[in-house]
């Protein structure tokens, strides 16, 4: 009795190459969908928003005539959040994932901590509009500041740093965290000099990405109440703010077509500084991984 029909095998190898090959074309077809989708979007926008980027652009106020409006007030609104939010953020992240990795016993409370922190970074950012609206602008009494939204900007990207730091520390090899150990190393010498050192590529990726997050982000910095109409620069970190997406979202909404091409221009100054961001990211990725 023969093991093996050949029959049975051609006749089920070739539905199997029949299938193959049309999951190879409805995934072709799906991406270049999304291609073609994200081709006209650029298109649009290019097209609508490049003829008004000018010096003009970069160092006017908002103004009530289209012609004149610019994007003084929300880039330097944007630079001061994120001087409160990049090390609030990443010293916090790579703190608390430090301690997970290096020190926290493995147990059902680790557990139960890392579980809730992968969570959170699933969680829609309004609710951390709304976290930082009671606690940092009511509890605390900051006000409309840009520490409120810097601290409320931290909240939203702290997951998402710890569990990319974790990932970096677990990366590194056992064996060479033990071979500092059998060289008389103490516990914080090893990650001093072993651990942080190798893992800080992938700390440095995470948090790159997750700040080029918090840049774009609008319902967190709404909720606590941004101004949508500055005429100043913040002065330190108790002055009033608005950001970037708030000033495009304020532009779309407005009725005059001229203000929804100054808008377009804004979207290309935003995706500009979101993809120089990750091109960075990228290049600290590839550049300083090492293999062990």
């Amino acid at each position: 009795m023969a093991l093996i029909n050949q029959n049975e095998i051609e006749k089920r190898t070739g539905s199997r190459l029949l299938r193959n090959k049309l999951s190879k074309y409805l995934f072709f077809a799906c991406t270049l969908f999304g291609l073609i989708v994200l081709t006209i979007l650029f298109y649009r926008v290019i097209t609508q928003g490049a003829p008004h980027l000018s010096w003009q652009f970069f160092t006017e106020f908002a103004s009530r005539k289209p012609e004149e409006s610019g994007m003084k007030a929300p880039l330097l609104g944007t630079f001061w959040l994120m001087l409160i939010t990049a090390p609030v953020s990443v010293i916090l992240g790579v703190a608390t994932a430090m301690y997970l990795e290096m020190y926290a016993k493995q147990n059902r409370f680790t557990a139960f901590i890392q579980t809730n922190i992968s969570n959170l970074a699933g969680v829609p950012s309004i609710v951390f509009g709304l976290l930082g609206l009671t606690v940092f602008v009511r509890l605390f009494e900051m006000g409309q500041s840009v520490l409120a939204g810097g601290l409320t900007l931290s909240l939203l990207i702290l997951p998402v740093i710890v569990v990319a730091s974790q990932e970096a520390i677990r990366s590194v090899p056992n064996e060479v965290q033990e071979a500092s150990y059998g060289l008389g190393a103490t516990k914080w010498q090893t990650i001093l000099r072993v651990v942080l050192p190798a893992a800080i590529p992938g700390i440095l990726t995470g948090s790159i990405l997750a700040l080029s997050r918090a840049i774009g982000e609008t319902a967190p910095i709404i909720m606590i109440g941004a101004f949508t109409f500055v005429a100043f620069v913040p002065e330190n970190i108790w002055s009033g703010f608005t950001a970037m997406p708030i000033q495009i979202y304020n532009w779309t909404g407005r009725p005059q077509a001229e203000f929804h091409d100054i808008a377009a221009a804004g979207i290309i100054l935003l995706l500009g500084m979101l993809l120089i961001m990750n091109s960075i990211a990228v290049l600290i990725r590839n550049k300083f991984t090492k293999r062990y």
